[in-house]
């Protein structure tokens, strides 16, 4: 294995780096299912990304050959959670509210809040238990904005009555899945990334997500090709920019910060997503959206107090 080399790049920068990259992925994905189907675009998301840090994983093949097989069993099962969170949350998104799904897929800095003392050993700090709960305030503000109204009499929201019934039930129980999901990758990304590089750690779990995805796709005789050319361009985008840079961004930072802290971070962004609107779509956010920001960054902010930082090795 090798050294661990000096850190040379902030983890609070490159987070925030990431969240904004995140940010395009719903603009890119809804641009994309205008001919493909989720798993489809969630398959050449993951591909493209694996395909492109092939080069980098060789520089890195030493160091791969070298891992134990309990580090090829938590990077397996990395790979797994994030083909199975990806599958979960888009198709929830089908199935029920896109607020239902966006408020219960954001509670994952609460299951990794939960377990992170139980499997990381990582002792929460009561900051960080306020912040995590004054951003899922913000976060569910923001994920209702699109179902509720301010009316003169209040607030008025459709009837939830339907939350567990039918369809909707099993799309709100798909993007909690995706939530327990995405919690689960990120805690095995903190763990495994102590003695892992980030790319030779990306590089395996890119790849086995990918083949997972594929596998899916062919296995369910969906369309993979004959698209038209700008869905590749959206495909291309997708693993480029908010998988390549916003997830490794994440799997970067958790080598040096708690993975309860990066989780919270995460609820930023719809903050980032409504900045892209602004500029690209000229959609201005609503006031609950613009009170649910702020409300968010409040909680991030308060976490970041006293956050503990280990490096690891590059």
């Amino acid at each position: 294995m090798n050294k661990p080399s000096q850190l040379r790049l902030s983890p609070y920068l490159v987070l925030l780096v990431g969240i904004f990259a995140i940010s395009t992925s719903s603009v890119f994905i809804r641009l994309a299912q205008r001919e493909a189907s989720s798993v489809v675009v969630a398959a050449y998301r993951l591909g493209i990304a694996a395909l492109v840090l092939l080069p980098f994983a060789w520089g890195r093949r030493d160091e791969i050959r070298a891992m134990s097989r309990k580090q090829w069993v938590l990077v397996g099962l990395s790979g797994v959670f994030l083909a199975v969170h990806f599958v979960s949350w888009v198709t929830s998104l089908s199935l029920t509210s896109v607020a239902s799904s966006v408020v219960l897929v954001t509670t994952t800095p609460l299951w990794v809040a939960l377990l992170s003392p139980v499997f990381l050993r990582e002792k929460l700090t009561p900051l960080v238990w306020v912040g995590l709960v004054v951003a899922l305030t913000g976060g569910t503000l923001v994920g209702l904005s699109e179902a509720c109204q301010l009316t003169a009499g209040g607030v008025a929201c459709p009837d939830l009555g339907g939350f567990f019934q039918g369809k909707a039930f099993l799309g709100n129980l798909l993007a909690l899945v995706g939530a327990w999901m995405a919690a689960a990758y990120m805690m095995v990304g903190r763990k495994v990334r102590a003695a892992l590089s980030v790319t030779a750690y990306i590089s395996v779990v890119y790849s086995v997500a990918a083949i997972l995805l594929w596998g899916l796709a062919l296995a369910s005789r969906q369309p993979v090709v004959g698209f038209s050319p700008p869905i590749y361009v959206w495909f291309a985008l997708l693993a480029l920019v908010p998988q390549l840079i916003g997830h490794s961004s994440f799997n970067y930072a958790l080598g040096y910060l708690p993975a309860a802290y990066v989780s919270v971070a995460t609820l930023a962004e719809p903050i980032g997503t409504t900045l892209l609107a602004i500029a690209v779509l000229n959609e201005l956010p609503s006031v609950p959206e613009i009170v649910g920001g702020v409300i968010i960054l409040a909680g991030i902010a308060i976490a970041s107090l006293n956050t503990g930082s280990g490096k690891v090795e590059m």
